[in-house]
């Protein structure tokens, strides 16, 4: 006779396996030679695993989902820049619709005295969307003066340009309101309280083992060096880019988001009331800061995630979808960028995001029904 337990045992490695093939698919199709996939709830998970190899070499490491470390890309945006500005906010320290002027001086040039804190996280301030800072400027404060002088494209609040320059402006409004860097403010405000040891900028030396290389020089696998050159010219901590973190650290940081800000002790993060606000569905679908779930197309996000489904992704071929109508965070973490075998390496990517997402929701539905919600 097959006990209950065994039942359940067989329905859950069903689950599984609808996301094992959907990353199987992405490896196999040469979009990226590893990654790991976290799902869980607001209060469980559900699968944390491990798929591949660090490179296309079956003599490397197989990625850990709670030691191996990713180059998060623009995920910084969303777990160490935004949390900042919603808690600088809940301190009566930032208004989203004060001038970027009033904290930033520097920000000069026609018609930017009106771009708001709002615009930068909508990216609706009418910067372009990028400038190779990394070939500009031969130091940190070179690159942070060529983006505070760089003039409006367009007029702000006229239309959407998703912008590194907005990040990086809003990890500089940070360090001028709190008056520490932004990697140690949001340490002390985010990571330490949620036990996120495993996130940080700049890694020492000691982790290089243990992180997902991003590129090969002459030869040899690039591990532990921050992937966007911006970053780099920028001194390895900016508001676009530059995090580090574990498939486990961003588990512990979306099941925070799903349970309104609160840590697993119950202690407020972040106010539920300013959680619901940078995560509701605003222009151009988007949320502040965050991406909101396309409901016109299945790549990055699936069909099934609900239409309040919450995310972001990024360049490396990182990305975290948190659906609080379905109580579910979908994490997956690749090194898209390490020799990709295919020349569509992130539309193959974000198809397998997709497909990811789908199997997740199932995964939820068929481990435990509305018993998770």
């Amino acid at each position: 006779m097959v006990s209950v337990t065994s039942i359940a045992l067989l329905i859950q490695a069903a689950s599984i396996s609808g996301v094992d093939s959907a990353v199987a698919w992405g490896m196999k199709a040469g979009s990226f030679p590893g990654a790991v996939v976290v799902v869980g709830t607001s209060e469980r998970m559900l699968m944390a695993k491990g798929y591949g190899y660090f490179t296309w070499s079956e003599k490397s490491s197989t990625p850990n989902w709670d030691s191996t470390l990713y180059d998060l890309a623009s995920l910084t945006k969303v777990v160490a820049t935004t949390p900042s500005i919603m808690r600088l906010v809940e301190l009566g320290q930032i208004d989203l619709d004060a001038s970027v002027q009033s904290y930033l001086p520097e920000f000069t040039g026609s018609g930017k005295d009106v771009v708001t804190v709002r615009h930068l996280l909508q990216h609706r301030s009418g910067l372009r969307a990028f400038l190779p800072l990394h070939e500009k400027a031969s130091t940190a404060e070179e690159a942070r003066h060529l983006v505070e002088i760089e003039p409006l494209k367009w007029k702000p609040g006229s239309r959407y340009e998703y912008s590194d320059l907005n990040a990086m402006l809003l990890g500089w409004i940070v360090e001028e309101v709190s008056g520490v860097s932004l990697n140690r403010f949001v340490a002390d405000e985010v990571f330490l309280p949620l036990d996120m040891m495993q996130t940080m900028f700049s890694p020492p030396r000691a982790f290089t083992n243990r992180t997902a290389p991003v590129g090969l020089w002459r030869g040899h696998v690039i591990a532990g060096e921050l992937h966007d050159q911006n970053a780099v010219r920028l001194g390895g901590v900016s508001g676009h880019a530059g995090l580090y973190a574990t498939g486990g650290d961003l588990a512990r940081y979306a099941q925070m988001l799903l349970r309104g800000g609160r840590d697993e002790q119950g202690e407020v993060v972040l106010r539920r009331e300013t959680v619901a606000l940078f995560t509701a569905r605003g222009k151009d679908g988007r949320a502040l800061g965050w991406e909101m779930r396309d409901t016109t197309s299945e790549a990055n996000s699936g069909s099934l995630l609900s239409s309040s489904a919450f995310g972001h992704s990024g360049y490396t071929g990182t990305s975290i979808w948190i659906d609080p109508v379905r109580n579910l965070f979908v994490i997956l973490l690749t090194n898209r960028v390490f020799a990709p075998r295919t020349r569509r390496s992130i539309t193959i990517l974000k198809q397998t995001r997709g497909r990811v997402a789908d199997a997740a929701v199932k995964l939820k539905t068929e481990i435990c029904g509305r018993k998770c919600d």
